[in-house]
């Protein structure tokens, strides 16, 4: 009796061991299935580098190890945060057309419309430093570049005089290195800042510099925005014409007496007081004071079908 029970005893043990190494074997089998898979599907691939980086047709020595890992940096960190990134893409579209005009009417380069997008992602946001825009103007600068800002009004917001404003700023950077590179990290640290750095270091050149971290991202930044945004099947990215963003036709309504009501005033033009603020995000509050009578130009976009909607009826509970 106790021979057979112990015969038993053995063979339930015998069978939970079987079961156990069975399935611990099923386990590393999947596992392995699952990693063969999944190194076949997925992968975060390093990037081919581009031979021939360069901005406003000025050389980015891109054969040294130094310049090699900052470009590797910027190239990771553009190509892989992809979902801001594709927002580059879509706002391009929309107002690249009015910056490069008005670069081209100014000489600059075409490739400073980059400068644009790493400053703000073309977005009319507020830096921590109080920086505002497109272009990130700071007030002081904005004042002395000519730009109204004050409660009511801040035209560092206005895409066409922002956008002037940083020509001028640019020309003057590029009179005084004679280059748009340094120009272009001046835009970043100052005019004089870098003159300083330029006279301490002993060399006029940006990829010899010692620089802040964040200057000395600054033009990488630019760089490496352009090759994407000009190559965007190469870093993976794919969309069709109609996702990105368009910038509607605009009546421009010449304005030069005080606006009591901007609400009222929009519904004058068969649109809300959102739509006015959207493309017109220079004016700051509900109203337009002018007593001076100086001469303003408000956008009113030509076809509002899309864009105004019908407002709910609301019944009364008898």
């Amino acid at each position: 009796m106790n021979k057979k029970i112990l015969s038993i005893f053995g063979l339930i043990i015998l069978i939970v061991f079987s079961k156990l190494f069975i399935s611990s074997t099923y386990l590393k089998t999947s596992d392995k299935l699952h990693q063969q898979y999944f190194n076949n599907q997925y992968g975060v691939y390093s990037i081919v580098h581009p031979k021939n980086l360069g901005f406003a047709n000025e050389y980015c020595p891109t054969s040294s190890n130094e310049i090699f890992e900052r470009v590797d940096k910027e190239l990771l960190k553009n190509t892989y945060w992809q979902s801001n990134t594709l927002l580059y893409f879509k706002r391009s579209n929309k107002y690249f057309p009015i910056i490069e005009r008005i670069l081209e009417e100014n000489n600059i380069p075409n490739d400073f419309k980059y400068l644009a997008l790493i400053e703000s992602g073309l977005e009319n946001v507020f830096s921590p430093s109080g920086a505002a825009g497109f272009w990130q103007i700071m007030r002081g600068t904005g004042k002395e570049y000519g730009l109204e800002i004050n409660y009511a009004i801040d035209e560092r917001f206005n895409l066409e005089k922002s956008t002037q404003v940083a020509c001028d700023y640019l020309k003057k950077a590029y009179k005084e290195f004679g280059s748009w590179t340094l120009a272009a990290a001046s835009y970043n640290m100052g005019i004089n800042g870098l003159k300083r750095k330029i006279k301490s270091q002993g060399t006029n050149n940006y990829y010899n510099l010692h620089l802040s971290n964040e200057t000395s991202r600054y033009v990488f930044r630019i760089l490496v925005v352009k090759e994407i945004i000009e190559n965007p099947n190469k870093y993976g990215f794919v969309f069709r014409k109609d996702d990105l963003y368009t910038y509607p036709d605009m009546d421009l309504i010449k304005i030069d007496s005080t606006i009591a009501d901007l609400t009222k005033f929009a519904h004058s033009y068969d649109i809300n007081y959102k739509i006015l603020k959207h493309f017109n995000p220079w004016l700051r509050v509900s109203s337009l004071p002018d007593k001076s009578r100086r001469k303003y130009i408000l956008k009113i976009p030509k076809n509002k079908k899309d864009l105004v909607f019908k407002d709910f009826i609301s019944e009364s509970k008898n």
